[in-house]
């Protein structure tokens, strides 16, 4: 991500999950008037508030909250629509004269928001709907032979990527990298990135990711699926693939325990906070500040003040 030094401040609170980002942001609403602006991928939709730990109504109260929640799942939000969003949420942020405040886990949301989306032209319908109904392993052997590039980065089992790698070198008759090499819409131009990027040891993240999993399931997250199941959405939808969905859904079908869908749904989030961690530690760039201790109460106030300050003297 290529952000300009000077610009309007733009906080942003991004890492794993269970790593203390909504009470850095807290945190920040007492010393400023803030706008906390969602940068994660489960806590668009409105189905899961519980599974998705999405902010609750006492922290609603603290300061506002914007793009959580905001869509039904039987939407499916892309990158580049969440960024339209936040950049309509950061605008109304300031002409309140409030500091907006991203926080989240989404790299890929963050990325889109600051560097811009990769001006790829509409997919023609046809050669969408012929490679989505090949089987990956069909789709992955074309690619390798019409745009070997992409291929190679693939994992062969990944079938969206690989199906979105496709589809454009057959649209468009470019590879994906060719077009992936422009980037438009970006606001980072225009903005004073105030970056926190929270890395905490792994195992206090484990432990956090493990006692957060097993909250969700005795506050209520069964319900949550109970009804989204009764909905019978599409199962390629993204909040039909969050993160618990599919364990709980087998507890109620009656397939697995309580007692294994809780061990199967802290070692799921364990697993994707891992991924997560990779993410941040590797692709933003190397002048942002990477937190690496745990945030206690102290800590957490500590670091407010830090952002705080950095936005306000830039």
């Amino acid at each position: 991500m290529n952000v300009a030094n000077k610009r309007l401040p733009l906080i942003v609170i991004a890492g794993p999950t269970a790593s203390a980002k909504s009470a850095l942001a807290l945190a920040l609403s007492r010393l400023l008037p803030v706008t906390i602006v969602n940068a994660d991928a489960s806590q668009v939709y409105r189905d899961l508030p519980v599974l998705s730990a999405a902010p609750g109504e006492d922290e609603r109260k603290q300061a506002p909250h914007r793009l959580y929640g905001y869509l039904d799942g039987a939407e499916s939000c892309s990158a580049a629509r969440w960024a339209e969003d936040a950049k309509a949420a950061i605008a109304k942020a300031r002409n309140a004269y409030r500091l907006p405040v991203l926080v989240g886990g989404t790299g890929l949301y963050l990325r889109t928001l600051i560097d811009g989306i990769a001006p790829v032209p509409e997919i023609d319908p046809d050669v969408r709907a012929a490679v989505r109904a090949m089987p990956v392993r069909e789709a992955y052997a074309a690619l390798s032979q019409e745009d070997a590039q992409a291929a190679a980065k693939l994992s062969p089992a990944d079938t969206t990527r690989v199906a979105r790698a496709l589809e454009v070198v057959r649209s468009t008759g470019k590879p994906i990298a060719a077009w992936q090499a422009e980037r438009v819409g970006g606001i980072g131009e225009g903005v004073h990135v105030v970056p926190a990027i929270l890395l905490p040891p792994r195992d206090w993240l484990n432990a956090r990711c493990d006692a957060r999993f097993a909250a969700m399931l005795a506050g209520g997250a069964a319900k949550e699926v109970e009804a989204l199941l009764a909905r019978r959405l599409n199962p390629v939808l993204p909040v039909m693939r969050a993160i618990g969905v599919r364990e709980i859904a087998a507890t109620l079908a009656g397939d697995l325990s309580r007692d294994a869908a809780l061990a199967a749904g802290q070692l799921a989030t364990r697993q994707y906070a891992k991924r997560q961690y990779t993410w941040f530690r590797n692709q933003p760039p190397t002048d942002w500040r990477r937190h690496q201790a745990q945030l206690d109460a102290d800590s957490i106030n500590e670091l407010a003040i830090i952002l705080r300050d950095e936005a306000l003297t830039g």
